[in-house]
């Protein structure tokens, strides 16, 4: 299957983009149209702390057959028009496929059951665990770890799954050693060299059994890279600025899975998804203030100026005095829901002030904020389909977001201190010694990292 180029914008102006509102909708069976013009929630669930073994599978599906029952009966109550169930397996859910096959069955069954007896609209989109980590890890393409990945994955698509998502960790191991010294170089090898080769691999067979099972191939994050950074920036370990530079680049590696026939809607932890909207025009999922229960972050209302998908990263199975935290949870997010569907049925001003105003409570007080504004969003992604390669174009990518930050900084649109204003000239000089030529840049990274990582992307 020849990869698709984007080399343009789906979108002609950035009062385009906005909530719920994608140039290619993904249209369900069921009725649900994801980008169609209503914003549904994205519900996340987990256990609470337990073992995760032979023994306690009866427990676990009991567990996640309490946790969609409570979800899908508040969903009648509040006349949810739809939603979208995510299960992220975790790691044994992945190591043994069978119990990941076993909860995802579990939680299709029960949605099943509540959409025949009471018409609940809802999907279940399956996030396998990538489990290619760790000191035993051979190669990333092959061995037991790529196998029993690729099974879940076919497993719970034919389960009923109709999402098929996944926060994959190519090139993190060399990420995480660059965010730790706020390494730019280091940061574009694991991102546009690592991280985008295996992206392609990857990808290549998720398309290929969403395409034999009938599931749809929704998307790529890079959590593992962003987020990592934006919680050691939350904690003033590294520069807000860097950390916001690295969201962008992030984009360009997250885009290979639509090359490689990704149809959204992109997950929900992968902020960068936004340029990911702004250059395919495919429907988002993403998270903010209601994924407090998650993390903590500084982009709680600007994430949700785009989003086709409203979601609450994850909660654990606990009681809370409302209830349950993931029906409470799932409130929160149909309440958010509500409020932003009325401003669309209000017309396109409506819909358009309450984004601006979510955006801009948020986008003058932080970098990682300012970033993810739509007019931003816009400006940066027209500049960065014009440049060829993954690794120009990752390249790009630091470049823009440094330059929009300073710019707004400039403006007043944005404020930074001293410290931050100051990381954004060194992040500027690490730039301008990169070479323009990308075997040469190759060349010069591999003495800098471990070779049996290299090794596992044939690259020593």
């Amino acid at each position: 299957m020849s990869k698709r180029n984007f080399t343009n914008l789906a979108y002609d102006s950035s009062d385009e983009l906005v909530y719920s509102r994608a140039k290619y909708p993904i249209n369900l069976s069921n009725g649900m149209s994801i980008g169609g013009g209503t914003l549904y929630p994205e519900i996340n669930f987990t256990l609470p702390p337990m073992p995760i073994e032979e023994s306690t599978m009866p427990e676990i599906l009991g567990i996640y057959k309490d946790i969609i029952e409570g979800i899908c009966k508040r969903a009648k109550e509040l006349s949810v028009p739809g939603f979208v169930a995510e299960i992220e397996t975790l790691p044994p859910m992945t190591e043994n496929p069978k119990w990941g096959i076993e909860v995802c069955k579990t939680v299709v069954d029960v949605i099943k059951e509540h959409e025949a007896k009471h018409g609940i609209k809802a999907a279940v989109r399956i996030t396998p665990n990538d489990i290619r980590e760790g000191p035993q890890l051979v190669h990333m393409w092959r061995g037991s770890e790529w196998e029993r990945m690729l099974e879940t994955f076919e497993g719970c698509a034919k389960a009923g799954a109709s999402f098929l998502a996944i926060e994959s960790v190519g090139g993190k191991e060399i990420h995480d050693e660059a965010v730790i010294s706020c390494d730019l170089a280091k940061s574009l090898f694991a991102l546009a060299v690592l991280g985008c080769k295996d992206m392609n691999k990857l990808w290549d067979e998720i398309v290929a059994i969403a395409d034999k099972t009938g599931a749809i191939a929704s998307g790529d994050t890079a959590c593992g890279f962003g987020n990592t950074a934006m919680v050691l920036a939350e904690k003033n370990y590294i520069p807000k600025v860097f950390a916001a530079t690295i969201r962008v680049m992030t984009a360009v590696r997250s885009l290979v899975a639509f090359e490689c026939g990704a149809r959204g809607p992109h997950k929900d932890c992968g902020y960068e998804g936004v340029y990911i909207k702004a250059i395919t025009g495919t429907p988002i999922s993403t998270e903010g203030r209601v994924a407090a229960c998650a993390h903590l972050s500084p982009v709680g209302n600007v994430a949700v100026c785009m989003a086709d998908l409203w979601s609450n990263e994850s909660v654990q199975h606990i009681k809370l005095l409302g209830g349950m935290a993931p029906t409470v949870s799932f409130e929160q997010l149909a309440y958010d829901c509500r409020m932003l569907n009325e401003g669309s049925a209000r017309g396109k001003e409506t819909a358009l002030l309450l984004r601006d105003l979510c955006a801009d409570s948020d986008s003058r007080l932080d970098p990682q904020a300012y970033v993810l504004r739509p007019d931003v969003v816009f400006e940066i992604s027209k500049q960065l389909v014009e440049t060829d390669g993954y690794y120009n174009r990752t390249k790009a990518a630091a470049k823009l977001a440094i330059e929009a930050m300073r710019e707004g900084s400039e403006s007043g649109r944005l404020t930074l201190s001293e410290r931050e204003k100051g990381w954004l000239d060194i992040l500027t000089s690490q730039l301008d010694e990169l070479p323009d030529d990308e075997a040469e840049f190759v060349e010069s990274m591999l003495p800098e990292c471990d070779k049996k990582i290299l090794a596992r992307y044939d690259l020593a």
